[in-house]
């Protein structure tokens, strides 16, 4: 055995023995050896004609596209090899990785009530079929690890009361005071269910579908690092662990971000670093910032966190036509530990979270943001608060709409691209959602078809109605938003600068600009993004970027012109809604 693998070994046995005591450290040390010999040698990684491409780390070629597995169909094709096909032809390199959400038989939520991890639902295709997607692109997979089915087998024989089942699941009185618990939605937490030893209340976090899992019961925790290590050895490279910050219950405590969550995160992080080096963690907490980025740890825990509070700031911005909070904010984040970096989002399956700005933006904007949500057709998701108050706590609504102009084509696309622009410039890995690449509009049909707000921004096309969207000659937004996106991304992934363990510097700026300087350490690139985030034009004093200004050439190279500084003015001018992003490159 190497010496790193002892060691992590080492991290492996502490981990366990905290989690359910140095009594029971054998046994499980005596299974974890039957995982290992039976994924060690299929993992991807560990076989020795792997592609090193697949543990390369991250640089600025990376970009995640998130889509459901049936995003784009056709008749008589796989949505998957579908799927596939329309990323060769339309996407190809402008991405690196695909996150590709839940594609297992699954009750509700769109696949996040998952009735089978270790299958492929037969209507999107074949575990053939994921293979085929990790070939040609980096695979996140959803570990969906709080909770599973009702219709699940697991819970299925709870119900039943067979072994071992009936010991993975949480039940509790109803008569215990549960009101500390943190939870995102107002349904009741606890669920009714009757069970050959009478009936019973088991935890249900986020619906009465999805039964959460109970991971003081070591069974459960090997259930899932075999089903990791099953989704590593079909190729994935990135596991996204969905809702992680409610795994670890306990009475009298919120039942969030508790410190044997974090122990269980380190421990998959530690048997991934054994099994299958180069695959990464990417942790789901859609909390306020700093309880988000605790899930870096000391630089042992998840290898990327989101950057939840990026969207609704993004977007307050734009409606306000203001960047400070935005600003104050990407100030405060500070560089993520060596081996982390951030993950930056505008959209996703889900809604724009509102926790994220507790603290960051005062309530009468988060009210006024709220309400022109509203006006834009979009939908609020509430969750309880300590208080009893149904609190905002989900936009629901798709970026494209949500940062628009009602009315106004074109000002929505500019307002768009430059949420989108910024996204990408900021220190860490882009990612894209598949229906922000098309700029969709909101589907008010699939919500009142589903009764569900989500659906707003969960449509699934036709490839024949894509085609038609995308030909030349269209006047569908997306005809213009898809060629511009993939064009930026392709431009970012030509700059060192945004490597994303890149430097970050916050501009101070005058009002109406938001700005960072990119600093590539290994070859010496330095790179100024400035967006305008109002209607107006406005200007900045070259003087305020580079004290040098008037040294050597500037170019800018989302519109590609190119001057000497001679020839410039002392002021750099953005049209409204415009993000540049400049490279001085000054002579001695």
């Amino acid at each position: 055995m190497r010496v790193v693998e002892r060691a992590v070994l080492e991290r492996i046995r502490g981990r366990l023995a905290r989690l359910y005591g140095a009594e029971r450290l054998p046994q499980l040390l005596q299974r974890l050896e039957l995982l290992v010999g039976r994924y060690g040698v299929g993992s991807h990684c560990l076989e020795p004609d792997a592609p090193r491409a697949r543990c390369r780390g991250w640089d600025q070629r990376d970009a995640v596209l998130i889509a459901y597995g049936d995003m784009v169909s056709t008749d008589g094709e796989a949505p998957l090899a579908t799927l596939r096909r329309f990323m060769d032809e339309r996407v190809g390199d402008a991405v690196s990785a695909l996150h590709l959400l839940p594609f297992f038989p699954y009750s509700s939520d769109d696949g996040f009530a998952v009735i089978d991890y270790r299958a492929v639902d037969p209507a999107l295709g074949t575990w053939d079929d994921i293979d085929a997607l990790s070939q040609d692109y980096r695979l996140a997979v959803d570990l969906v690890i709080n909770h599973v089915s009702g219709q699940s087998h697991w819970f299925r024989a709870y119900c039943n009361g067979m072994a071992p089942e009936r010991h993975y699941f949480i039940e509790a009185d109803p008569a215990t005071d549960l009101s500390a618990v943190v939870r995102p939605r107002t349904t009741p937490l606890l669920r009714s269910v009757q069970t050959p030893y009478g009936e019973r209340y088991v935890w249900a976090t986020f619906s009465h579908d999805q039964l959460d899992v109970d991971f003081s019961n070591p069974d459960v925790l090997f259930e899932y690092l075999d089903i990791l290590l099953l989704y590593v050895h079909h190729g994935a490279q990135i596991i996204r662990l969905d809702a992680i910050a409610y795994l670890w219950k306990r009475l009298g405590t919120p039942c969030i971000h508790l410190p044997e969550t974090h122990e269980v995160v380190k421990l998959l992080r530690d048997l991934l670093e054994m099994l299958a080096p180069g695959v990464l963690l990417l942790t789901e907490t859609n909390v306020p910032h700093a309880e988000n980025v605790s899930y870096f740890g000391a630089g042992d825990e998840a290898h990327m966190v989101y950057q939840f509070s990026l969207p609704p700031l993004l977007l307050h911005a734009l409606h306000a036509g203001d960047a400070g909070y935005l600003s104050d904010w990407a100030d405060s984040l500070g560089p993520p530990p060596s081996g982390c970096t951030f993950f930056n989002f505008t959209a996703s399956h889900d809604g724009i979270g509102l926790r994220p700005l507790e603290g960051l933006v005062p309530e009468a904007e988060l009210a006024a943001l709220v309400a022109a949500m509203e006006q834009r057709g979009g939908l609020v998701s509430r969750r309880s608060s300590p208080d009893g108050r149904a609190t905002p706590y989900e936009l629901n609504i798709t970026y494209f709409d949500a940062v628009g102009v009602p009315g106004d084509r074109d000002a929505s696309i500019r307002r768009f691209l430059c949420s989108q622009t910024i996204a990408m410039g900021l220190q860490g890995i882009p990612g894209i959602y598949f229906n922000s690449l098309l700029g969709a509009d909101n589907d008010i049909g699939a919500v009142e078809q589903t009764g569900r707000a989500r659906s707003i921004n969960r449509r699934k096309w036709t490839r024949a109605e894509l085609d038609a969207l995308l030909a030349e000659g269209s006047d569908h937004q997306a005809a213009v938003v898809l060629p511009e996106y993939l064009r930026r991304l392709r431009l970012r992934a030509a700059q060192p600068a945004f490597h994303p363990d890149a430097a970050q510097t916050v501009l101070e700026l005058p009002k109406g600009l938001f700005g960072v300087r990119r600093d590539a350490a290994e070859t010496g690139q330095r790179l100024w993004m400035l967006a305008n985030v109002t209607n107006r034009k406005r200007s900045c004093a070259l003087s305020r970027l580079d004290r040098h200004w008037q040294r050597g050439c500037w170019r800018e190279l989302i519109s590609g012109w190119e001057s000497d500084a001679a020839a410039l003015a002392s002021r750099f001018e953005l049209a409204p809604h415009q993000v540049a992003w400049l490279v001085h490159e000054p002579k001695a």
